[in-house]
């Protein structure tokens, strides 16, 4: 072979080589990128109870779409919350902070702006930030580049959202629409060179509990089983059961929550002495779903309004305060079920979109709720106390090829733990102030590798609505001591395996003794721990007190 033929090959080799560099596409590379950093996908409800969902229990609904990122991820059984409350779990999730130091003690205490956010950090190192639904504070998220955030509670019906550019209104059922949203970002709108973070938040199933039109139809003719202690009268608990204004009866509003017409309600007088009338457009400044409808929306709603108030004026005035609150509790569970099952189809919409879009195999998704909320469970409604129904939350990963399908953990894990959590698993570096922990080594089942036996609570907004009074307290997997404070002083111990309905205090009990005595101890510990204190109570109380 003559040299000029071995310089012409080797001219040619090169010429190939340089071709084949030009021709690599950029996606190529965030290909690569994107191997090395997943994707996350957040979804969080609002008051889902984990009750409602059939993954924990299929008592009263079938959640298949949600189910489904159990079946091939991980579901927490014991997962809950430092603080039931919306605002403050929100601020918790964003700070991986409690909420004595992030400032969001309740709904009303501003947030501290200061506070870095896991979002800003996940901006900071490449990758695209997006919210699209309920934040509940703030009308300018940190550390998003994108965003379409309801304003406060935000509006079943044709909600407001607020944008960088501007407030918009969109006509139709939020829960559909704050999905669609979601959709078009990952599919029109994202940056497809960079890994994404996106927040997809729903408002439902947010009181007032008001379902798309045809869950509406479909879910009042279903009838659904009671809770066990849906009569319970509190004789083994503290001042604060007995004296919080949660209960279906009492407080449970007959025209904001059950939907029955102010003409019905003027037309039989007051109903009941106790529950006065109700503006149809909603309760505390709220403007309702109802008067937001346009005639249209109104047509489709009204059979079926009108169906409950034709039974309500015809039954009503022969019921006895059981019947009440039986019926009470099947017109709960038929609006709020309906609400969970419009969340359960639309997430499977999203879940759907990752597969077909081939974003599936390096997307982590997460769905949780910003707490639990009671169904009925000692005759309540809301959240608040640290009592299992409120305290639990839903928590649901899936990470292909990271975590092994259809696998259950047991352990104490907390929204506290998110923002470490979503930042080890994007190879980014927390910030040495965040105070929960990560849930990566459970995720790949290296238990070996979680320490934590115990997690810390701690409830603030009261006096205010419902009542709930301030409490903190330590939660194991057997025990859960409660300290309720501000005008009284009462500790409780539940056995949350010999009593798990929490139905009976055993603190003064004898043989709980050496238990009282350790967990106040362990109590104590986590306190310091955790930089909450006696002196910061005060502190709260009074600042608490002055601004309302």
């Amino acid at each position: 072979m003559s040299k000029n033929i071995r310089i012409l090959d080797f001219l040619l080799f090169s010429i190939l080589i340089l071709v084949l560099v030009s021709n690599k596409k950029p996606e190529d590379e965030g290909k690569k990128e994107r191997a090395k950093r997943p994707n996350i996908l957040f979804i969080m409800s609002d008051d889902h109870a984990y009750q409602a969902i059939s993954a924990y229990s299929d008592k009263l609904i079938k959640t298949p779409n949600i189910d489904r990122i159990a079946r091939e991820g991980i579901l927490f059984t014991n997962a809950c919350v430092t603080n039931s409350i919306c605002a403050p779990s929100r601020a918790t999730i964003l700070t991986g902070k409690h909420t004595h130091i992030n400032g969001k003690i309740d709904n009303k205490m501003p947030f501290d702006t200061t506070q870095v956010t896991f979002p800003q950090l996940f901006q900071n190192a490449g990758y695209q930030t997006a919210m699209y639904g309920k934040l509940h504070f703030g009308n300018n998220p940190k550390g998003v580049d994108d965003f379409m955030i309801l304003p406060g509670q935000g509006n079943y019906i044709n909600p407001e959202f607020i944008t960088p550019t501007g407030d918009t209104t969109i006509t139709g059922y939020v829960t559909d629409i704050i999905t669609d949203l979601t959709i078009h970002w990952l599919d029109k709108k994202r940056d497809r060179e960079k890994p994404f973070m996106m927040m997809y938040l729903h408002k439902a199933p947010h009181r007032p509990w008001w379902p798309s039109p045809e869950k509406f139809r479909a879910f009042a003719q279903k009838t659904f089983p009671e809770p066990e202690s849906l009569f319970d009268d509190y004789s083994n608990r503290g001042t604060s059961a007995r004296t919080a204004e949660m209960n279906l009866l009492r407080h449970m509003k007959y025209g904001h929550d059950s939907k029955i017409r102010p003409e019905t309600i003027q037309e039989m007088g007051r109903v009941e002495p106790y529950v006065p009338p109700m503006n149809w457009n909603g309760i505390d400044g709220f403007t309702g779903p109802y008067g937001r409808a346009n005639e249209q929306q109104k047509a489709v709603y009204d059979p079926v309004i009108d169906s409950i108030n034709t039974w309500f004026k015809a039954n009503w005035p022969t019921m006895n305060d059981k019947q009440k609150m039986k019926w009470k509790y099947q017109r709960y569970m038929q609006d709020y079920l309906a609400c969970i099952s419009s969340v359960d189809d639309n997430v499977g919409r999203v879940l759907d979109y990752l597969d077909e879009s081939g974003l599936a195999e390096n997307t982590i998704v997460v769905y949780t709720s910003d707490q639990g909320f009671y169904l009925g469970e000692h005759g309540w409604f809301d959240k608040r106390f640290i009592y299992d129904e409120s305290f639990k939350t839903p928590l649901l990963i899936r990470w292909p090829h990271e975590i092994t399908p259809g696998t259950t953990n047991d352990e104490m894990v907390q929204n506290l733990d998110f923002a470490q959590t979503f930042l080890e698993a994007a190879q980014i570096k927390a910030p040495g102030d965040m105070q929960g922990e990560s849930l990566v080594p459970l995720l790949r089942g290296d238990t070996e590798q979680w320490n934590r036996d115990a997690v810390y609570y701690h409830y603030y907004e009261y006096p205010s609505v419902h009542m709930v009074k301030r409490h903190y307290g330590i939660v194991t997997k057997e025990y859960k001591l409660v300290h309720f404070y501000y005008d009284v002083d009462e500790w409780e111990l539940y056995d949350r395996i010999k009593d798990p309905q929490e139905m009976t205090n055993v603190y003064n009990d004898p043989s709980y003794a050496a238990t009282v005595t350790e967990l106040h101890r362990k109590l104590d510990e986590l306190r310091a721990a955790y930089k909450d204190s006696a002196a910061l109570d005060k502190k709260y109380i009074d600042l608490y007190e002055s601004s309302h």
